[in-house]
């Protein structure tokens, strides 16, 4: 939980750099992208704590990542970084969701 609220940290309060630095040039709108990731995180973060629709917010937030990550180009080595990034944060919210989620009305299968 604590490097997801860095994370929200980072794109709340730092938003131009994150976007200057990690969001590439070609996507529409960086700053709204940066923000609503944060938010995205931020009510991830919110339904583990209260333990209501963790379950559905870690499946959601999953696929909110791997759309980001099906939008970047591996070319340039930040852009790279990036995808093993989201990648591990993917890793991270699927765990949450299939180990630890306490609200499981919502399920995969």
């Amino acid at each position: 939980m604590f490097s997801f609220s860095c994370y929200v940290s980072l794109h709340l309060f730092m938003a131009k750099v994150r976007v200057g630095k990690y969001v590439p040039h070609y996507f529409p709108f960086p700053y709204f992208i940066n923000y609503f990731t944060g938010v995205c995180l931020l009510l991830f973060i919110i339904s583990c704590v209260i333990g209501k629709y963790d379950h559905l917010a870690a499946i959601l937030l999953a696929v909110y990542l791997l759309l980001v990550i099906h939008l970047q180009k591996a070319a340039d080595p930040v852009e790279l970084l990036n995808v093993f990034r989201i990648t591990n944060m993917i890793g991270g919210a699927l765990m949450y969701a299939l180990a630890f989620a306490k609200d499981k009305k919502v399920t995969t299968s």
